[in-house]
């Protein structure tokens, strides 16, 4: 009867373990739930890591793309511009070459002005040398008469009535 007499003795200690049972119970749970926490957290790091380097991958994947659609777009853009200055240099060297036909006809018209010029003078000058000649040598015939008649004066009778002989005096 013991039981029977003292009901309420037995009754803390049923609402003691009670609690702690209770708090066993709610420190398991939140041992499970910091636990859980803690995998979801790693998950989730997990899960940011894998997204970063997938994002670093597809971020160099679409920069390697891009570059590759510049390098054709800059590849026509140098293409059209070497077409444009190949027909370009092309126009300039057919317009000097123009140029410069006109140029060397016109020097080889100058030179044969020139030429001609030179032979009209050099002409000039043989003539004026001729003429020159001709009257040096008409004096040098009038002096060489002269000479001869004097010579011949003298010598068939010369000023004192002596004959000139090439090997002395007579």
């Amino acid at each position: 009867m013991p039981d029977k007499r003292r009901p309420w003795a037995a009754a803390p200690m049923a609402v003691e373990d009670g609690l702690l049972l209770l708090q066993s119970q709610a420190l398991a749970e939140e041992e499970a739930a910091k636990t859980k926490g803690e995998m979801l957290t790693l998950f989730l790091k997990d899960k940011l890591a894998k997204e970063e380097r997938n994002s670093t991958l597809n971020l160099h994947k679409l920069s390697t793309q891009w570059r590759a659609v510049l390098r054709e777009t800059k590849d026509k853009e140098l293409r059209q511009d070497i077409e444009i200055l190949s027909q370009t240099f092309a126009r300039v060297m057919d317009c000097k070459d123009n140029s410069l036909a006109t140029d060397l006809e016109e020097a080889e018209e100058q030179h044969a002005r020139a030429l001609r010029s030179h032979l009209h003078n050099v002409d000039r000058l043989l003539q004026l040398q001729r003429r020159r000649l001709t009257c040096l040598e008409e004096g040098y015939g009038a002096q060489l008469e002269a000479l001869k008649t004097e010579f011949e004066a003298e010598r068939y009778g010369g000023r004192d009535g002596r004959q000139w002989h090439p090997l002395g005096v007579l």
